[in-house]
């Protein structure tokens, strides 16, 4: 019985020896044979390297604003514009600074409560930032915010001071800037104590925000922060508007009871706007960790579609390999006829075949693995995007082809093993 094992790893090990021999003889049968191996493959290598990045960078994204960020608006967040707002959205009320206060005051359970009201770049109204000496900011997003900004959105000054209660109370010429936004501004020069005009009112510069990075193809970094109260004395026509409406940012003291005072602050919003238990809300509830959820959603339908097309690259693959085995099975019925006379098995004939099917996908795949993570380093490195496979698609990748091997290398290999000595000894 030993003798027979070591026999047959030898066999195994020869089978394996011929079957490359036989892709270097036969180039480019081999190659056309196992495109659809490597095109799989690498498809799948390349399709987790880019989700798993883009699952990283987002996280990171998200993290840097707080993962306890529950904001309320007024109209449900809509991708890539999403058309007219339903009519149920147009009859909103707006969301109120006086909204903001109650939750301040009422939730016990909220560490800040920050009150935000928008200009993205020049939108809106004609808006320009620039200092006394002319150099304009590059379109930063416009803010008028309070105190609280700050730790309900995880962003914290590197030089200076934020805002505090007395610039909201005196509507204060004062502005925070995004680092972005002061190099715009000011290059390399300290702009603490220095001058912006906004539409030709002059603020002073008391703080600049520490560094965050890009969030979902913004620049969190191109941003400039004033009182509210001062912005609301600047355009009166957003607040007075129908069309806008505060954002109200809310973080925890506990980030466990993060749900809790979530469930606080809609029912308190809901007490002031009079609705009753049957009504649905008339505000839409952000959270960080929603939002990355639906982003996931998002990523793994896209890996889906990929694996879709990945799974019919690797069925062609397979019938490829299986065409090419039947082949090489009729090429050598005399082959076969020798071996089984001089005391070979159908399984060792069986077995033959099937370990140079499952050695011509393992090749293949090796070569799929290893386009894909030269995909993913090319991407990596031009676009300075995360993408990078993790250990288990590479051993997937590798799983899977080996795994087509057996699975459309079984059978021609039994049609092998099935074969008449005689009638194959006969064969030529």
């Amino acid at each position: 019985m030993a003798k027979r094992n070591v026999g047959f790893r030898g066999i195994g090990s020869e089978n394996v020896r011929f079957a490359l021999r036989a892709m270097v003889a036969q180039k480019l049968r081999s190659f056309l044979t196992l495109l659809g191996i490597v095109a799989g493959v690498a498809t799948v290598i390349a399709m987790v390297s880019f989700v798993s990045g883009f699952n990283a960078a987002v996280t990171d994204s998200f993290s840097a604003f707080g993962t306890t960020l529950v904001q309320f608006q007024k109209y449900e967040q809509r991708f890539g514009g999403g058309g007219p707002l339903p009519e149920d959205q147009k009859r909103r009320r707006n969301l109120t600074i006086e909204d903001a206060e109650a939750l301040k005051r009422s939730s016990p359970l909220a560490a800040a409560v920050s009150q935000e009201r928008y200009l993205f770049g020049p939108a809106g109204a004609a808006l320009t930032i620039k200092t006394p000496e002319g150099t304009e900011a590059n379109g930063p997003t416009f803010v008028g915010t309070n105190p609280d900004y700050a730790p309900a959105n995880n962003s914290f000054v590197e030089d200076g001071r934020f805002l505090v209660e007395a610039d909201i109370a005196h509507a204060s010429r004062t502005c925070v800037l995004g680092p972005e936004t002061a190099k715009a501004l000011f290059g390399g020069k300290d702009p603490i104590g220095r001058t912006v005009l906004v539409n030709g009112n002059a603020f002073g510069v008391v703080g600049l925000l520490e560094k965050k990075g890009s969030f979902l193809g913004g620049d969190a970094d191109n941003i400039m922060l004033i009182p509210i109260s001062t912005f609301d004395e600047m355009f009166p026509q957003i607040k007075n508007g129908t069309g806008d409406t505060i954002h109200i940012a809310t973080v925890p003291k506990d980030p466990k009871q993060m749900y809790e005072m979530m469930d606080q602050e809609v029912a308190i919003l809901r007490a002031r706007r009079g609705l009753r238990a049957n009504q649905p809300n008339d505000f839409a509830i952000f959270t960080s960790e929603a939002q990355l959820k639906t982003f996931q959603q998002i990523t793994g339908g896209i890996a889906g579609a990929m694996i879709l097309i990945a799974a019919i690259a690797l069925l062609v693959g397979g019938v490829g390999v299986m065409n090419i085995m039947l082949v090489s099975v009729t090429e050598r019925t005399r082959e076969i006829g020798v071996r089984k006379a001089l005391g070979a098995t159908r399984r060792d004939i069986a077995m033959q075949f099937l370990v140079e099917a499952i050695s011509l996908t393992g090749v293949g795949g090796a070569v799929g693995i290893a386009t894909g993570l030269g995909i993913a380093m090319l991407v990596r490195l031009v676009f300075e995007f995360p993408a990078a496979a993790p250990l288990w698609s590479i051993v997937l990748g590798f799983g899977v082809s080996t795994a087509v091997g057996l699975i459309f290398g079984l059978w021609p290999a039994l049609k092998a093993a099935k074969q008449d000595p005689i009638e194959a000894l006969r064969y030529e």
